[in-house]
């Protein structure tokens, strides 16, 4: 019977002992059974929880060295792994005896090494003058940007000045167009109230300062003047050559509608836009300004000038016709 009373008492200290550390519990599955079992029957209860402290004890610092083991091998890196992260394009540079200067023919971007995977240093505008000192076997150009190298793809370096990307020629809608959107990488040559005389005896002698190689040249006169139309259209087609050898892409932007209190109606300008698309050289690309203000509306306070939201979207729509063409 003391026997039995003893075993009781040790399996109720037991109990009390695993509850008290039961954050360590799932220790207990690496313990040794054998030392347990092997305890004499008739042991103490400090004589019990010694033992079983011990053999947690044990247990803990197999498991532990079981983990360190196992997250070793979870953040081991082959050198082969750690080449495979850090790989990018490779490329070889032949330096020049001394720098070229070049052009940028584009908004581009000035990366750290010779591929899309280095990272951006910044950005250079269209026309802007670079040192090249250097170019890649993967069709790069080595450039000074600030104190040290950078590299530009090929595709967007020039060796003389580009044109300017878009030039604008015409009257006052012209004007407003510009400040309407701004004048990042464009060239506007217009004047307020003008039409075919200050077309052919000013804007004519300032095109070539801005448009060349490249170019989209967008005409919009004859809104203040289309009893000319004959005029505009000789013009034109005199000069086409000019401009296309130059590399001048031109296009012919219509008049556009006008609102109620003006001195000329929808009608004429309707004449007017015929006349010129049908006679103008077939070089020179027609853009329909007019049907599509027509189709999605217009505001103008006083039936002649729009409003710069009416204004952007004619600019929109200039853009989308000149990137599809």
């Amino acid at each position: 019977m003391k026997n039995k009373r003893i075993n009781i008492r040790n399996l109720i200290l037991l109990s009390a002992f695993a509850a008290a550390f039961s954050v360590v519990g799932c220790l207990a599955a690496y313990t040794d059974r054998t030392k347990i079992d092997a305890l004499p029957a008739d042991i103490s209860g400090e004589e019990l929880t010694s033992a079983m402290a011990s053999s947690i004890d044990s247990a803990a610092e197999d498991v532990i060295a079981s983990n360190e083991a196992l997250s070793t091998e979870t953040v081991q890196v082959t050198s082969e792994d750690a080449s495979a992260t850090l790989e990018r394009t490779v490329f070889t540079v032949t330096e020049y005896e001394a720098p070229v200067t070049m052009y940028t023919s584009d908004t581009v971007n000035v990366r750290s090494g010779a591929g899309t995977d280095y990272d951006k240093l910044g950005k250079l505008r269209w026309g802007s003058q670079t040192q090249v000192t250097g170019e890649t076997d993967n069709g790069w150009y080595e450039v000074l940007f600030g104190d040290s190298t950078a590299f530009i793809i090929g595709d967007y370096m020039v060796s003389e000045l580009p044109g300017t990307p878009l030039v604008f020629v015409g009257d006052s809608r012209t004007v407003q167009m510009e400040k309407a959107v701004g004048s990042t990488d464009s060239a506007f040559i217009a004047k307020i109230g003008e039409g075919y005389s200050w077309f052919k005896n000013t804007a004519l002698s300032e095109i070539p300062s801005y448009a060349g190689t490249g170019t989209s040249m967008i005409i919009n006169f004859g809104v203040n003047d289309l009893a000319n139309a004959g005029k505009y259209i000789s013009l034109v087609n005199s000069n086409i050559d000019a401009w296309t050898e130059a590399g001048i892409t031109v296009y012919y932007a219509a008049v556009t509608p006008v609102g109620s209190g003006t001195t000329v109606s929808n009608s004429q300008i309707e004449s007017f836009n015929a006349r010129l698309q049908a006679e103008l050289d077939p070089r020179v690309q027609w853009i329909d300004g007019y049907s599509y203000l027509c189709q999605t509306g217009f505001s103008t306070a006083d039936g002649l000038h729009y409003n710069n939201d009416t204004y952007r979207n004619l600019y929109s729509y200039y853009m989308s016709v000149i990137t599809q063409a």
